[in-house]
């Protein structure tokens, strides 16, 4: 007789973002300096290295010869992009963690999910996986910053691209629940256990499947989304059938 599936559920407990004070202004104007020296450092060599491998493995200016330059300058232009998406993936966590700069204000949920699923929609179709936006009232609205909503469901998006078999469908839907607006991502494929989803919330972590460990990243997905739900004054939590589904929710207040 088959077993039915655990379901496990995570929800944020960190405490909610306070403005800046007098007294940690210092701290704050020394994190944002940093980061305008470390973006500044850092993403001008890695934006050379991708573009200037780009122009070698296109060939622009003439054959290379032997093929396998052509193809060492794809791996530098490949490894140059997900070491540029890490680092932008870390300075998103220390600025989040410095207390963002987000805007909360009315915004329309339909835009933001379609928007969503067409940044990823080429990344999908490649692997031959299906979007679907299931939202009934599409007047919805929600308190949200567009850039951090955007970036949550970017990393939701990608993280469910990565556990849902070619053929089966990544579902998003949004409805209003106790005064709060439910946005959800669903998928169906490989999910971590109860005992894990508290761990996987902080930076850094990564689940201990054998199909996670096969993934590729820093485990800083789940961290961001927490972090951006809280600056937008919302929480995030998630839903796991170990093994088979996962549920990603985040909660924002209604407009």
């Amino acid at each position: 007789m088959a077993t039915a599936p655990q379901t496990s559920q995570a929800r944020d407990t960190v405490a909610p973002w306070q403005p800046a004070t007098a007294a940690n202004g210092d701290d704050n104007a020394a994190r944002r300096a940093f980061l305008r020296m470390v973006s500044h450092e850092l993403r001008t060599p890695l934006n050379s290295i991708i573009g200037f491998s780009e122009i070698l493995h296109q060939q622009l200016y003439g054959p290379l010869g032997s093929p396998n330059y052509v193809e060492y300058a794809g791996i530098i232009q490949d490894s140059g992009k997900k070491l540029l998406a890490l680092f932008n993936s870390f300075i998103e966590i220390v600025r989040l963690e410095g207390g963002g700069d987000l805007k909360p204000q009315p915004n329309a949920v339909l835009a933001a999910f379609e928007d969503a699923v067409a940044k990823v929609r080429g990344v999908a179709s490649a692997r031959g996986v299906h979007l679907d936006i299931r939202l009934l009232d599409e007047n919805l609205e929600a308190w949200f910053d567009p850039r951090g909503l955007a970036s949550c469901l970017d990393q939701l998006l990608h993280n469910a691209m990565d556990f849902t078999a070619p053929g089966d469908s990544i579902e998003l839907d949004a409805a209003i629940r106790g005064g709060m607006v439910e946005l959800s991502v669903f998928n169906r494929g490989d999910a971590p256990p109860a005992a894990d989803i508290d761990r996987l919330m902080a930076p850094f972590e990564q689940g201990s499947s054998s199909a996670a460990r096969t993934r590729q990243g820093a485990g800083l997905g789940w961290a961001i989304v927490r972090l951006n739900a809280q600056a937008m004054g919302g929480t995030f939590e998630v839903e796991s059938f170990e093994g088979q589904s996962l549920r990603a929710i985040l909660r924002l207040k209604a407009a």
